[in-house]
């Protein structure tokens, strides 16, 4: 475990206001009243008789002013296939789900939260939302969309910290300066790379260097804005702010963090190994030098022959050595950081130096020294520092929405003007305190949430209409919202139902086969070389290649996104190609084939198969109505034809 690191407001102020250049910019008393710039509040919890967990005395205080109430609990069946998705983006087995109704104690509800709690499956989901944040990808997108192959390292850093529930503060650190802070330590120059993970633009023999490096500048900068301190620092990169009380210069000072930082990658290879790959290497390359020199006077057939020949030597070229896709400070390469009219790199002003956000600091405050040593360790602390009104707050935030589908700010990447106002502001308050003041821990938070009347309350509510008259949205929770799985959800999901799922955790993604037609649309097909192993294709999607310019249909179509910028929430359309990929895709359809082995391997008649067809998509038994109608279609189909039937169910694709 690494030091915590906590500074005092005081003296982080202090630090940051070193010394080099004063600003002259000045800041209403209007634009520092914002909600989200303020100190966080330490409103009293409402003290509401029967009521002890702090999450329903804010939300009930609230609903009491409107007339209204909670739904009804749900039932346990509701219950526990709603906590297993949330929590581990998978179905509960049909045991656990007896084993919870059958429990009826006071402390049943406790026991599977920390039992799903310490699931290692909860790393992987409550990962995957991160990487949503980060944009996390394994190619470089646009044309040539070249693979990162060791980019999955991040990927496993995201997951193994969230699942030791490593303190937030002290992940925030190592990926905006471990190579810095924690030099030598691999998690923390894995997760460095961090700063790597955007669309990069590779155009051979024409690369403007100096357009190139203010793209990858941008990069860092907005994410550190929109991600980190939701805000749209991204928006005062031309000009200043429209709306928020951030300046062009603010933009360029925070960019100024990251002008000495560059690509590194980290071999793990022994000498020995690298000297093999090199000289392995470059024969190949003075092979293919001479044949693509020889091909050049042929036709016709001999030119076909020629460019078979450099096709397979090209299949021949060693997989790159492992190494750790990470950065360093390069002060002799650092960019010379200058306000940019227009966002132009060509139209260069006035040169600044870092400084974090002029907003949150007094009028005229210091600029750091351009020279200051470990300058993104200055940002890490000050982004992680328990005073800073917008990490906290904006993380908590994240973890809400996932829960309930819903932020208590809607605007996850945005507290600005234009963002949503906070619902709750009193327990968004709370709540980041709680956090921030119990150190930074993630699961203390879910098992707040989880513990709440709120989160277990039903999905349908006997004031319904009155309810949905006043608060149409359900921003007040007076019911728990429906809502349907996202892609891996699904994907998971179906491969847990149909006894295929591989339970594998970690290592190099895996790539697995897709129409052609698309693979030839990639500048090089051979870049989706199909993993070998077929059991290796049956893994959990979060273990999938993320390759920007090629998604998997099925992902697609489900709303998954293509991870060009940050992805704040994921959208949950409905349209008629969803429909189509789940009836006719050939995934869904290979689920459903190997769903129907399962049920007839597992139960003797109809009617059981029908039961626990059921038990397995739906989390319950089928009611009467449904039973029935199964059986009916059972006596005229296959029952595989059945299977398919039910993933494509209501009762699969959603959770009450």
């Amino acid at each position: 475990m690494y030091p915590r690191i906590a500074f005092a407001a005081a003296a982080a102020a202090s630090f940051l206001l070193g010394a080099a250049t004063v600003g002259n910019e000045k800041y209403t008393p209007a634009e520092r009243r914002h909600w989200s710039f303020q100190p966080r509040a330490h409103p009293a919890i409402p003290q509401i008789p029967g009521i002890a967990n702090p999450i329903d005395a804010f939300l009930t205080a609230r609903l009491q002013k409107d007339g209204l109430r909670m739904a009804p609990m749900a039932d346990r069946a509701t219950l526990i296939r709603r906590l297993y998705f949330d929590m581990l983006g998978l179905p509960p087995p049909p045991a656990e789900v007896d084993g919870f109704v059958k429990d009826r104690s006071a402390a049943a509800w406790e026991k599977l939260v920390d039992r799903v709690l310490a699931s290692p499956h909860y790393g992987e989901r409550w990962g995957q939302h991160w990487l949503d944040v980060v944009r996390f990808a394994e190619t470089d997108g646009f044309e040539y969309d070249t693979h990162r192959s060791d980019a999955w390292r991040f990927r496993d850093y995201v997951i193994r910290s969230i699942q030791q529930d490593k303190p937030f503060d002290v992940f925030l650190q190592e990926q905006l300066a471990g190579d810095e802070m924690f030099p030598g330590n691999q998690d923390a120059l894995i997760a460095s790379g961090l700063q790597r993970m955007g669309p990069l633009r590779k155009n051979a023999g024409n690369q403007e260097v100096a357009s190139s490096r203010n793209e990858v500048l941008t990069e860092m900068t907005n994410l550190v804005g929109s991600g980190l301190l939701g805000v749209t620092l991204g928006c005062a990169r031309c000009h200043d702010h429209k709306f928020d009380p951030l300046r062009q210069k603010d933009y360029y000072r925070m960019q100024a963090f990251f002008s000495a930082v560059h690509d590194k990658d980290v071999s793990l290879a022994t000498p020995e190994e690298e000297a093999v790959y090199k000289a392995k290497k470059e024969s190949i390359e003075s092979e293919l030098k001479e044949m693509k020199k020889q091909m050049r006077g042929l036709k016709g057939e001999e030119r076909t022959r020629m460019a078979a020949r450099i096709k397979e030597a090209e299949e021949k070229t060693p997989e790159p050595l492992p190494s750790i896709f990470s950065v360093a400070n390069d002060k002799a390469k650092a960019t010379p950081i200058h306000v940019l009219a227009r966002g132009d790199h060509m139209n260069k002003g006035d040169s600044v130096a870092p400084r974090t956000l002029g907003v949150l600091l007094p009028d005229g405050a210091a600029e750091l020294s351009a020279d200051t040593p470990n300058p993104r360790t200055v940002l890490a602390k000050w982004i992680t520092e328990p005073a800073n009104p917008l990490t906290a707050r904006v993380f908590v935030n994240r973890i809400w929405h996932y829960h309930f589908g819903r932020g208590i700010v809607a605007t996850p990447n945005d507290f600005g003007r234009m963002g949503a106002r906070p619902t709750h502001p009193e327990l968004l308050d709370y709540l980041a305190n709680e956090f921030a003041g119990n150190g930074w821990r993630m699961k203390p938070i879910h098992k707040l949430i989880l513990m709440s009347r709120a989160y277990r309350q039903s999905a349908a509510s006997p004031m319904e209409a009155a309810a949905a008259a006043k608060d149409p949205d359900n921003t007040l929770l007076w019911k728990h919202s429906i809502r349907r799985l996202d892609a891996e959800q699904i994907r998971d999901a179906m491969l847990a139902v149909s006894g295929r799922l591989n339970a594998k955790a970690g290592g190099p993604s895996v790539i697995i086969p897709v129409e052609q037609e698309l693979v030839d649309l990639l500048y090089k097909p051979s870049q989706w070389a199909v993993t070998k192993d077929i059991a290796e294709h049956d893994r959990r999607t979060i273990y999938l290649i993320h390759k920007r310019n090629l998604r998997l249909p099925m992902m697609e179509v489900f709303d998954a996104p293509d991870m060009q910028i940050s992805c704040a929430r994921r959208e949950s359309s409905t349209h008629a190609p969803q429909a189509l990929e789940l009836l006719n895709g050939d995934f869904a359809n290979s689920m459903a084939r190997s769903f129907a082995t399962r049920l007839d391997k597992e139960a003797a008649t109809q009617a059981e198969q029908v039961d626990l067809a059921y038990r397995l998509a739906a989390g319950r038994l089928p009611n009467a109505k449904e039973k029935a109608a199964a059986l009916r279609f059972l006596a005229k189909q296959p029952l595989s034809e059945f299977a398919v039937a039910l993933l494509n169910l209501n009762s699969f694709l959603y959770v009450n």
